[in-house]
């Protein structure tokens, strides 16, 4: 039995990335495992993204003055495009973790369903008549 080659195996190990993240996001109701499965899905995804421009018999899109045309280059579009997506995930993360912080001090839980049920006390304590939509609202209202 042959072994695959490293680019079906970045390729599955990328999928395996995605697939994870969005089964993390999908089952958790903690907002901070939501943000961990998000950034194991960016992950992934800058790795397909980095597959993409990928070709085995290539080299590197470096250009000296001395070096004649090389025949097979790797595309550098991907490679720009997944630091650019790394520089703003960096970012959205850094803000998602700041407003974590402070909704774990404004309302001492992370759990998605306590902080629903807080908040709507919150709500009702300020006398404002306006709750969060159920599901089934939210459903009704599409």
């Amino acid at each position: 039995m042959a072994l695959p080659d490293a680019a079906s195996m970045m390729l599955a190990a990328a999928v395996g990335l995605v697939v994870i993240g969005f089964a993390g996001l999908m089952m958790s109701r903690h907002l901070y495992r939501l943000l961990l499965s998000l950034v194991i899905a960016e992950a992934g995804a800058n790795l397909l993204l980095v597959m993409a421009g990928y070709r085995a018999d290539a080299i590197a899109p470096i250009f000296t003055a001395d070096a004649s045309m090389p025949i097979g280059m790797v595309d550098p579009i991907p490679q720009a495009m997944v630091l650019t997506a790394i520089v703003i995930g960096v970012g959205v993360q850094a803000l998602a973790l700041a407003m974590i912080i402070r909704i774990r001090n404004h309302y001492g839980t992370l759990d998605m369903m306590e902080l629903k049920a807080r908040m709507q006390d919150e709500f009702a304590q300020l006398g404002q008549s306006a709750t969060l939509p159920s599901k089934q609202e939210q459903t009704d209202a599409q």
